[in-house]
């Protein structure tokens, strides 16, 4: 046997940690957080346990509650007092998302980034504004450029509400420019924009679905969302979205992407985020309540593989599970 090559040399205890290519830590992760305006108390999420909706007033005390993980981040999702076919909650002053975002700004030291999309606001649950697709016909479809005009409003009324960051997932043709001019206009030419520039028409978003009310009232997504099968589709978007002015990317969902996060990792130098999202959750705590996987173990290694394949952050439901566990 050929003693000069034994890569079990680096694998001892000390050296084994010295030589480590991918490091992760609770500054990677960015917490999901979900305010919900009909709530008086908080409300577990049956499908993603270990998550709650909080109502406005208990958002200060959620969100302190990640910081003492070691997570600094957080992204806020809202589930509004009422819906309506345009979702007009969604840019109101006193909105659910702009209500927790003030306090959250006023009284924390957490990073906050918002969600701007309209699916949670809207009373058919999709992500922007309906209208018949030919006069002949009863047929919707979601129409991209009425569309965007809403999200520029949402995206300007959470930055006045003292977000850090706002990161639109609608997946409209456009958007990040629509926003970035509305963001500008509006005086707030230094607030950061991470695109979900690449989001795929996907089955593990179920979990989501009910923890934030946004399923479709009715048809799916596919036609604003992309085709799990395409790859290259992926580049097209992401190059988009740096084009209007996009200053992070995200993909969206992580684990049965992670060749799509490295693609995008080689294409840009921009900031890469990966979400892994509610169903990634779900499966592995369903895997752990059987006993068939440990659930610490399993989620810091998806995490790993999700870093290792090029994301600089990583939003996930694990977050405060795995900071601990890094601390």
């Amino acid at each position: 046997m050929d003693r000069t090559r034994r890569p079990r040399r680096l694998r001892r205890d000390g050296i084994r940690e010295l030589v480590r290519e991918t490091s992760l830590s609770a500054r990677d992760l960015i917490a999901p957080v979900f305010v919900d305006a009909t709530a008086d108390e908080r409300v577990d999420i049956p499908s993603m346990p270990g998550h709650e909706r909080v109502p406005v007033d208990d958002a200060v005390e959620r969100v302190e509650e990640v910081l003492a993980t070691g997570v600094e981040t957080v992204i806020l999702f809202g589930i509004p007092s009422e819906k309506d076919e345009i979702g007009s909650r969604a840019d109101a002053a006193d909105g659910v998302v702009q209500a927790a975002t003030r306090a959250i700004s006023r009284e924390t030291d957490a990073t906050v980034i918002t969600d701007v999309c309209l699916c949670e606001y809207t009373d058919h649950g999709h992500c922007g504004v309906l209208e018949a697709s030919a006069p002949e016909t009863t047929t919707l479809t979601v129409q991209n450029d009425p569309t965007l005009d809403r999200l520029a409003d949402v995206a300007v009324s959470h930055a006045e509400a003292g977000a850090d960051m706002v990161a639109p997932s609608s997946m409209m043709d456009g958007m990040v420019g629509a926003i970035r001019r509305g963001l500008d206009d509006a005086g707030h030419e230094d607030l950061p924009i991470m695109s979900y520039a690449v989001k795929y028409e996907s089955a593990f978003y179920g979990p989501f679905r009910d923890a934030a009310d946004g399923a479709p009232a009715f048809g799916d997504r596919r036609h604003y969302q992309m085709d799990p099968g395409n790859r290259r589709e992926a580049l097209r978007e992401a190059d988009l979205d740096v084009e209007q002015g996009a200053d992070a990317l995200m993909v969206k969902p992580a684990m049965p992407y992670l060749d799509i996060v490295r693609d995008v990792r080689e294409e840009t130098t921009l900031p890469v985020a990966a979400y892994q999202v509610s169903g990634e959750y779900a499966m592995l705590q369903a895997a752990s309540e059987q006993g068939w996987l440990d659930l610490e173990a399993v989620a810091l290694e998806s995490l790993v593989a999700i870093e290792r394949a090029g994301a600089d952050v990583i939003v996930t439901y694990f977050a405060e599970m795995v900071a601990e566990s890094l601390a």
